[in-house]
């Protein structure tokens, strides 16, 4: 007993070394941010330059797009908007369960729908799910004050908008990269409005010495992050090269030369260049959070975010939770996740490990773009997101996976179900529809999207004017 005691002990001290040393590190990633931080002016010279950066690159991808490289988007009508958020609806014709994609705030969301025969949408939509996207407006001077916060009423909006599908399910949320990081914050906050989560390439952990990516960003963004003004994308995209060249530079070129015999993989990559090219400001108030509680401090897998009047971390969640780990991909590592099974647990998290593959330009992309992720990742997701309208166990407690009839944990169970349902009925179900009360909505439901008139065949437009 007394060599257990002290090999316990042992263990508890390393574990607090480990924790202390980490946030040791995060304190001084603080000091030498601040030791770097510019005067005003200074900060405002950088910006301004790197605004005009962005223009100068979003012309270079013009230049691709008229060479015939632009994006060739599915039909979409946009169903509701907000100052700083539109959602598209791109209907279905089998509408067995409704899916919110959440666009990463970081460039165009065309990526998730670059070709008709490179597109995650249009393999859901032939799955027979309902597809919305909520995209993100460039930022402006009136909207740079949006933070994580703003995101989650976004997401709720959006939700509010799409209700139950028509099984009565609730819908699945989606996101990649932070796409997938807003919509598991939001997840956190209001578990009870959606079904699932499904998470690509989405890092929610960020403990130093866990990722050089993580640890090189935090010092390569310029501080500090003012929140009143617009935040040029062209500073995340270097930084982001910057803190990863084999990621951003060499394995791209690399990627290049392996499919120069591959026409399509060629018209692939000169499609990513031409996205990667699409730059879009940010607000500067997402930015910092991001930066500041996220990458540096790591808040929310330490469960101490605050958004709103909410303190959450990965223990708010109460769904199920299906995470996509690209293997190659440094920008999300397994690391990024792999903390959160200790809370999780198998009955609440799923990860699927997916190698890569040649031919994405960007491994941190290949599960949006990838042949091989389409013939043998995107099948299992979307197997995931309909069981979860039939799994019979999806209302039990984490950790109860079945019960023998008769047995505590079926009595345990119904007992929870029948609390759960009493709960709904004082109001907590009603969350949605006292949001649609209580905020304003711009609908138009008429309305096609802009950019996909401008890509669709005349057969696909005269199709779309007959179901009008």
């Amino acid at each position: 007993m007394a060599i257990r005691d002290l090999l316990l002990k042992t263990l508890h001290n390393r574990s607090a070394v480990s924790k202390i040393g980490r946030l040791d590190r995060m304190e001084q990633d603080r000091l030498n941010d601040r030791a770097n931080g510019l005067p005003a002016i200074a900060t405002n010279f950088r910006y301004s330059q790197f605004s005009a950066a962005d223009a100068f690159r979003r012309v270079q991808g013009d230049v691709l797009a008229l060479l015939g490289f632009g994006p060739v988007e599915s039909p979409y009508r946009v169903v509701a908007s907000g100052p700083y958020w539109r959602l598209r609806d791109y209907g279905s014709a089998q509408r067995s369960r409704s899916v919110l994609i959440v666009a990463a705030p970081i460039k165009r969301p065309y990526i998730w729908d670059l070709t008709p025969a490179v597109s995650a949408i249009r393999y859901c939509l032939g799955a027979g799910l309902r597809v919305y996207l909520l995209e993100w407006r460039p930022a402006s001077n009136a909207t740079c004050c949006v933070g994580l916060a703003e995101c989650g009423e976004a997401i709720l909006a959006s939700l509010a908008t799409i209700g139950s599908g028509a099984e009565g399910g609730k819908p699945i949320l989606m996101g990649h990269s932070l796409g997938g990081t807003l919509a598991a914050i939001y997840a956190a906050t209001a578990s009870e409005t959606i079904c699932g989560l499904v998470l690509l390439s989405s890092p929610l952990c960020f403990r130093p010495d866990e990722s050089a990516f993580r640890d090189a960003l935090i010092s390569l963004v310029p501080a500090p992050v003012s929140d009143s003004d617009p935040y040029p994308g062209s500073v995340l995209s270097q930084a982001s090269a910057a803190a990863s060249p084999h990621s951003f530079i060499w394995s791209r070129l690399m990627d290049a030369i392996l499919s120069a015999g591959d026409a399509r993989a060629v018209d692939i990559h000169a499609r990513i260049e031409r996205w990667a090219l699409d730059e879009v400001a940010l607000p500067g108030k997402l930015v910092r959070e991001i930066v500041d509680a996220l990458y540096r401090e790591n808040q929310f897998c330490r469960g101490i975010l605050k958004v709103g009047e909410k303190t959450i971390g990965p223990s708010s969640l109460s769904v199920r939770i299906l995470a996509v780990v690209n293997t190659a991909d440094a920008v999300a590592p397994l690391a990024s996740i792999s903390p959160t099974r200790d809370v999780w647990g198998p009955s609440r998290l799923q990860i699927l490990e997916y190698p890569g593959e040649a031919g994405v330009c960007l491994q941190h992309l290949g599960i949006l773009v990838g042949r091989e992720a389409f013939a043998r990742i995107w099948p299992e997701i979307v197997s995931w997101i309909n069981a979860q309208g039939s799994d019979a166990s999806a209302g039990r407690r984490p950790g109860v996976t079945g019960s023998m009839p008769g047995s505590m944990y079926e009595n345990s169970d119904r007992a929870a179900d029948q609390a759960a349902r009493q709960d709904d009925d004082r109001g907590k179900g009603n969350m949605l529809d006292q949001f649609r009360c209580d905020t304003h909505i711009t609908i138009s439901g008429d309305k096609i999207g802009e950019a996909n008139e401008q890509h669709q065949t005349p057969r696909e437009a005269g199709k779309n004017r007959q179901r009008s």
